[in-house]
């Protein structure tokens, strides 16, 4: 095994995961506080919709940052996709909400429908958003 692509090759690995965990806790954040109701707490209560609708967006924005990781020439390249994906997201909340306006009781309500159905498009959107992200 060669390791001389170690002494660069690591520090590029270590700051552009470092800025992926840091956009993901920011994603995470910034989502949980837009949406009127609270995941987490939901989620510990064992509702599934919660969870579905989290975890779809979650990883809605995990696939496009990943693709902005991997297409990116620098940090800055990568940090401006991954808000863009960001938004995004947040986008894909709103749509979903104006689809199903009853939305913001169901998750709360578990139904699980809802919850499948907001998670489904956010990763939709998450998969065509990371599609467009090749240049």
């Amino acid at each position: 095994m060669n390791l001389a692509f170690l002494p660069t090759g690591l520090p590029a690995f270590l700051s552009h995961f470092g800025l992926a965990l840091l956009l993901v806790g920011v994603f995470f954040v910034v989502y949980i506080f837009m949406t009127p109701y609270h995941e987490l707490a939901l989620i510990r209560a064992g509702n599934n919709a919660a969870a579905a609708s989290l975890a779809g967006a979650l990883l809605g924005y995990i696939v496009p940052l990943a693709s902005a990781i991997s297409n990116s020439i620098n940090l800055l390249d990568m940090l401006v996709w991954g808000v863009v994906a960001l938004v995004v997201q947040l986008l894909a909340f709103l749509i979903v909400r104006l689809l199903l306006p009853t939305l913001v009781a169901d998750i709360p309500e578990n139904k699980i429908a809802s919850g499948l159905f907001l998670g489904t498009v956010s990763l939709g959107l998450g998969i065509l958003n990371a599609a467009c992200m090749t240049y």
